[in-house]
């Protein structure tokens, strides 16, 4: 069963109700409202040559550790280094990659033809039938390799692990794997890049193609209903999107009070898609006829507050010091210390990629440097209980030479896409 943020559980309710060539990585298009014709017709899959390398890297680095298999339950991760895409279910599929020789594939048997369909590097593929067990099959793989500590990727659920661990013959030693995953995902190839600039040039185009269409008295679900509708047509798969009108853009996941766009109503639209399983994320907020003076002014300090992280960002300086910039700035204004209301209560950003909220993190506390290929939004609202919030996000992935954004940053209250 696969888990689902309080973001993405606001945006299904919402839809119940109604690099070395970074430099050639693509800025967005312009596109009118008409032009909802594909954008993703030339983005390339990730190449069966790169999850070969991605494998090696981490064999390489368990030698390194001495550790001697991973264990990777169905997901991002298993897709990443074996090209599989599917599903959590009470069926466990999963993979175990050896520091040494083929990767073992389990999965149930009338899933098996399903599986190997986007299986890109070479594998033991083990079937169990539905009165067998998985875990057996797991714990012979890891029986039939060097004796050492088994590593566990963070997102595995506990009971293939237990389960895992009680079927094989001793039980292994059992280490957490987030170190192997983030020194693989962290760092974005230049393939990795191209898709996810296609993935923010169809997001920003869908906004664009919403933004133009909002009118007085449609809800939540009517303006999802564009936003959806609008993002399949460009070429990417709709993974969420969160609408949040008048008070509710003051809680930055949402509410489940209705709302509805009237005169001077703050609209507040956070979205996503993914190309080929990688990710976008944009959030834009506007006043629908006249904006007040406060509006307005909380909107132009949030703006200031996005151009502050990307000046801020340089190689080598640690994540949570651009988290520490922005709040120092916001508090010199007045807004509340220590992620207090009203004020910035969420991080700066997060990394993202094949996941929406991947680590690195940009929260003040977070010592990693920044390097080349690392991918963030970049995202620091300002909210009001009561009244309103202000969010704008765009994502940007760090070079050699700077920051670096997928999307230009909104111009001003007036034209926010």
């Amino acid at each position: 069963m696969s888990t689902v943020s309080r973001r993405g559980f606001f945006g299904l309710t919402a839809a119940g109700a109604a690099l070395a060539a970074s430099e050639q990585v693509r800025a967005a298009p312009t596109a009118t409202a008409s032009e909802l014709s594909s954008l993703t017709r030339d983005a390339q899959p990730i190449s069966a040559d790169e999850h070969g390398a991605r494998l090696a890297r981490v064999q390489g680095l368990m030698q390194q550790q001495k550790t001697a298999a991973f264990l990777v339950e169905a997901g991002p991760s298993l897709e990443y280094f074996t090209g599989i895409r599917w599903h959590r279910s009470e069926r466990t599929t999963a993979a175990l990659i050896p520091a040494d020789g083929r990767v073992v594939v389990v999965t149930p048997y009338f899933e098996e033809p399903s599986v190997r369909e986007t299986l890109s590097v070479p594998a033991d593929v083990r079937p169990w039938k539905e009165d067998e067990s998985p875990f057996a099959l797991l714990a012979g793989a890891l029986h039939e390799h060097a004796a050492g500590p088994l590593a566990v990727e963070p997102t595995t659920r506990l009971f293939i692990v237990e389960r895992t661990s009680k079927a094989a013959a001793s039980a292994p030693s059992v280490i957490p794997g987030d170190d192997l995953i983030r020194a693989c995902r962290m760092h974005k190839s230049a393939a990795e890049l191209a898709l996810m600039q296609a993935a923010n040039n169809v997001t920003i185009a869908a906004l664009r193609h919403t933004h133009r269409r909002v009118e007085a008295g449609m809800s939540g679900a009517d303006i999802l209903a564009l936003m959806v509708s609008a993002t399949q047509a460009l070429g990417g798969s709709h993974e969420f999107t969160l609408v949040l009108l008048n008070e509710a853009s003051a809680f930055p996941h949402g509410s489940i009070k209705p709302q509805q766009v009237h005169a001077g109503s703050v609209v507040l639209i956070d979205t996503g898609c993914s190309v080929h399983g990688y990710q976008s994320d944009i959030s834009r907020s506007w006043v629908f006829g006249s904006a007040s003076p406060r509006q307005r002014e909380l909107w132009d300090t949030v703006k200031r507050g996005q151009e502050l992280a990307q000046e801020t960002a340089r190689a080598g300086v640690a994540v949570g010091a651009i988290d520490r910039a922005v709040r120092d700035f916001y508090e010199q204004k007045g807004w509340s210390r220590d992620y207090g209301l009203p004020g910035l209560s969420h991080r700066t950003g997060h990394g993202i990629g094949m996941e929406v909220h991947e680590a690195p993190y940009l929260v003040r506390n977070d010592t990693t440097p920044l390097e080349a290929g690392m991918c963030f939004s970049d995202e620091p609202g300002l909210y009001i209980p009561g009244e309103f919030g202000i969010r704008l996000e765009d994502c940007w992935y760090m070079t050699e030479k700077g920051p670096r954004l997928f999307t230009p940053l909104a111009k001003s209250l007036d034209e926010p896409i």
